[in-house]
C-alpha cells in the first residue's frame, strides 16, 4: 500500500458524497490494515450504512487496481468525537469548539484551546485560539503538527 492510495481513496469517497477525514495504515506486511475515517458533507452523523456503502466502493476500487495486499483489513468509520483537524475547512467548521493542538507556539507545545476564528488565504491560514488562561493566540496552521477536537465525558 503505497503513498499514492490517499488521492484514490479521496476521489472514490468524493464520488459518493463523503470527505476523507483520516487515513491510517497499520498492521503487518502480511496483513496490512487500512483505517479510513469519513464524514458526510451534509453535516449529518455518519451512519453504519454510510460506512458499509463507502467500504464496499473502496474495496472494489482498491482490489480492482491491485492497490492492496491479497489479505488486508479495511476499516471504514466515522471520525469520532476527537476527530482530527487536518484542513482549514475543518478549523472553520469547528469555530467555537475546543481542540487539543500541538504547536511550538503554544505554551508547553500542546494545549487544549478554544477555536475563535480562522483568517488568511490558502496555505497561509491563521487560527485565533483562546488558551486555558484566557489569552488569545494566533496560530498559523502550517505550524500545527497535530490538532484534534477535544472530547470530555459529561457526568
Amino acid at each position: 500500500m503505497g503513498e499514492s492510495i490517499e488521492p484514490i481513496v479521496t476521489r472514490e469517497l468524493d464520488a459518493l458524497g463523503f470527505d476523507l477525514v483520516e487515513l491510517r495504515r497499520g498492521g503487518s506486511k502480511a496483513r496490512p490494515v487500512l483505517e479510513i475515517r469519513i464524514d458526510r458533507r451534509d453535516e449529518e452523523k455518519v451512519t453504519v450504512d454510510d460506512c458499509a456503502h463507502a467500504s464496499r466502493a473502496l474495496e472494489a476500487r482498491l482490489e480492482a487496481d491491485a492497490l492492496v495486499a491479497e489479505q488486508y483489513v479495511l476499516e471504514v468509520s466515522s471520525p469520532g468525537a476527537d476527530r482530527p483537524l487536518r484542513h482549514a475547512a475543518d478549523w472553520r467548521r469547528f469555530i467555537g469548539r475546543r481542540a487539543t493542538v500541538t504547536c511550538a507556539l503554544l505554551a508547553g507545545g500542546k494545549q487544549e484551546v478554544e477555536i475563535l476564528a480562522l483568517d488568511g488565504e490558502s496555505g497561509a491560514e491563521v487560527a485565533l485560539v483562546r488558551d486555558p488562561k484566557g489569552r488569545e493566540v494566533q496560530v498559523p496552521l502550517r505550524e500545527v503538527s497535530q490538532a484534534r477536537l477535544a472530547f470530555h465525558w459529561k457526568r
